[in-house]
């Protein structure tokens, strides 16, 4: 088995405030038919599918055993099923470790999410907390970050222009992106004037309400070119877990992403992000996370997220030009969201947004109050 797993094929649906006329399975479908006629892919059980890895969460599918309802529209009966909870990065782990492992050679990798048929993101995070301590102060994951907000700024001298300007930027680089969520273009006063959320959180500073709904087909590297003739490599993974009760841990540490990160590196022989990567997507939640994972990658020097940004660091390492998480992509599809862009911009498949001769890119994803579990991707063209 070679050493590389390949991206052969992605396909979305546009991401939306509300897809109230489709059930999830409709979502998935136009997905799932995009895949097949792309990539020719059979589920023949010798040549074909025999794993499936889906993404969705019990709770915001108010289902338990929320893959239960996607196997028959994903092709999932009567063979490999797994699924990938909370963060959809990890299912693109898991893949590269059943391919390079030699458990399977070709997966179909599909995930949905619709935020928008909750009562409230708060009530659906606030269940991540322990039942006993935390839960029961109301601790959600809006909330709790931020409280590394605060923190985070004060050390690395971020302001509440700094975080205008990220909002601002975010919308205006979405419009080139013709699946991100329609969202209208704002001003940095706006943006400064929006109602206090989670002090120092804005309204607008955090990511909105968004369904949405992806599939990927993975494959070994002997057999890619059944399937494309320009795949798009994952070279590296990494992800780690910072201690779970908030006291525990310094909120302004990056801990956990800057160990995902090195994991990551090592796998894939980056020795410096800045020089040897092209384009990178963060997920940010909220907006002071740009800067914030941006120190946790290596593209930020550590406690300097505010000169960064006035230094043009989010253009000059090509950061979000998908428009980011902050447009609007669910939590827990964040990860794949930056993925598919980064295989868009390998695969020169970027249109208005595409970084001329792009051959690495990094996909990074957190979960968890105040970034408590990250993972970092590296792939090449």
């Amino acid at each position: 088995m070679g050493k590389r797993m390949a991206i052969c094929a992605v396909a979305q649906i546009k991401n939306d405030a509300e897809y109230w006329h489709l059930r999830f399975q409709n979502m998935l479908l136009e997905c799932f038919e995009s895949i097949m006629d792309q990539t020719k892919v059979t589920f023949d059980m010798e040549k074909g599918i025999r794993t499936v890895i889906t993404c969705s969460d019990d709770v915001f599918d108010a289902r338990t055993i929320s893959n239960n309802g996607m196997t028959d529209v994903v092709g999932a009966h009567f063979r490999g099923e797994e699924k990938m909870a909370q963060e959809s990065i990890n299912g693109l782990g898991y893949a590269m470790a059943c391919i390079l492992g030699g458990h399977d050679d070709v997966i179909l990798f599909m995930g949905h999410c619709k935020e928008s048929q909750g009562e409230s993101r708060r009530m659906v995070t606030n269940l991540a907390f322990d039942p006993f301590y935390t839960r029961p102060l109301g601790m959600d994951f809006h909330n709790v970050d931020a409280l590394q907000a605060r923190a985070y700024m004060e050390k690395s001298k971020v302001t509440d222009e700094h975080l205008a300007k990220i909002v601002v930027r975010s919308r205006v680089n979405a419009q080139k992106n013709p699946y991100a969520r329609k969202n209208k273009l704002i001003d940095e006063k706006e943006v400064l004037t929006s109602p206090m959320y989670a002090d120092p959180l804005r309204e607008l500073h955090i990511y909105p309400v968004t369904d949405w709904a992806y599939g990927m087909l993975l494959c070994c590297e002997e057999r890619v070119k059944e399937f494309t003739d320009k795949p798009v490599w994952v070279t590296g993974y990494g992800s780690c877990m910072d201690r779970y009760f908030l006291g525990d841990k310094e909120l302004t540490s990056n801990f956990s992403l800057k160990n995902a990160s090195r994991r990551a590196y090592e796998k894939a022989g980056i020795k410096d992000p800045r020089k040897d990567i092209s384009v990178f997507e963060l997920s940010d939640h909220a907006a002071y996370q740009l800067p914030m994972w941006a120190e946790g990658v290596g593209i930020a020097a550590e406690g300097q997220g505010g000169k960064w940004i006035d230094d043009g660091g989010m253009d000059k390492f090509n950061v979000n030009l998908s428009g980011g998480q902050l447009n609007g992509n669910p939590l827990l599809l964040g990860g794949a969201a930056r993925a598919i862009e980064c295989y868009y911009q390998l695969s020169g498949q970027a249109g208005d947004r595409q970084v001329r001769g792009a051959k690495r890119a990094l996909a990074q994803a957190a979960t968890g109050g105040a970034g408590q579990h990250q993972a970092v991707l590296v792939m090449e063209a």
